[in-house]
């Protein structure tokens, strides 16, 4: 009888095997050192961050580089570009567009000379927390790009292991704080409220993935928490004691790595792979 006071698990059945399958296919193709001893959980803060920029351009290009290094994926070759800007939507103060046609926040892009281009929307640099998000989903395409297997579910499931990619590389607080946002706008002749989400996962996701990738590491809750989102952390600490009552993270760490060397072949790799997917891969 006491079952009815059990709280409801924070994803559905389904969900944490997708996850599961997804971390064992990570760890598998790219774990072993590489994520056991290097992966580190990236912050917003002055140590991981510490460029001072005066352009927009300067920013992206600087926010990339340093995301880059914590992917461990500095020696990987791609170029960076911004993408056109948005058409605006807003014709008079009271008027918009509906569905206007808007650019995605980021694509990656392997081109007919083998050449790896990641683009980024202007728009997004002056929230820096979406632009290191968005960064990270596309270099995970590039990484994941080089799987000699398909990830869970097939690859039309890359851009949801995409996602879970970039948390495995670090950046799940970033993932997470920017899945969702909601906020009030106030111009000279209209006000009101807006909404807006991003990537393939919603906020529940991302920190459960959060959570696996926080206790594969050892690191201590309280690292991640500070820097969530107030509405995130009870959600994380309840995953984080989910996770804990199951057989999950044991069977994640006998995972057993193929020691295989991407870095010297992965734009060569992840071209031919995109190409043979029909890659052009966006974060919505």
């Amino acid at each position: 009888m006491f079952g009815i006071f059990k709280s409801k698990p924070i994803l559905s059945k389904e969900d944490p095997d997708f996850q599961i399958a997804t971390f064992k296919w990570l760890l598998k193709h790219f774990g072993g050192d590489d994520f056991y001893k290097h992966a580190t959980l990236v912050l917003p803060t002055r140590e991981f961050f510490p460029s001072k920029v005066e352009s927009e351009e300067e920013a992206a290009r600087e926010t990339f580089q340093v995301v880059k290094k914590y992917a461990g994926m500095e020696e990987w070759v791609c170029r960076l570009e911004a993408q056109e800007e948005d058409l605006s939507t807003q014709v008079a103060p009271t008027l918009t567009i509906q569905n206007a046609p808007q650019n995605p926040l980021g694509t990656f892009e392997a081109r007919e000379n083998d050449e790896i281009v990641i683009t980024y929307n202007p728009t997004i640099v002056a929230n820096p927390t979406q632009l290191v998000a968005t960064l990270a989903h596309e270099l995970s395409h590039y990484l994941t790009a080089t799987s000699p297997t398909e990830p869970p579910g097939g690859w039309e499931n890359w851009e949801f292991s995409t996602d879970i990619a970039a948390t495995f590389l670090g950046f799940g607080v970033f993932m997470s704080n920017s899945a969702f946002s909601f906020q009030q706008f106030t111009g000279s002749d209209s006000q009101g409220w807006a909404f807006n989400r991003s990537g393939y996962l919603s906020e529940e996701e991302h920190i459960y993935s959060l959570a696996i990738f926080l206790l594969l590491k050892d690191v201590e809750v309280e690292t991640a928490i500070v820097h969530l989102k107030p509405n995130l952390r009870k959600i994380l600490k309840k995953c984080i004691k989910e996770l804990s009552a199951t057989e999950y993270l044991y069977e994640l760490k006998t995972v057993e790595h193929l020691s295989v060397t991407h870095s010297n072949l992965s734009q060569q790799d992840a071209a031919s792979g995109a190409f043979a997917k029909g890659v052009h891969a966006s974060r919505s």
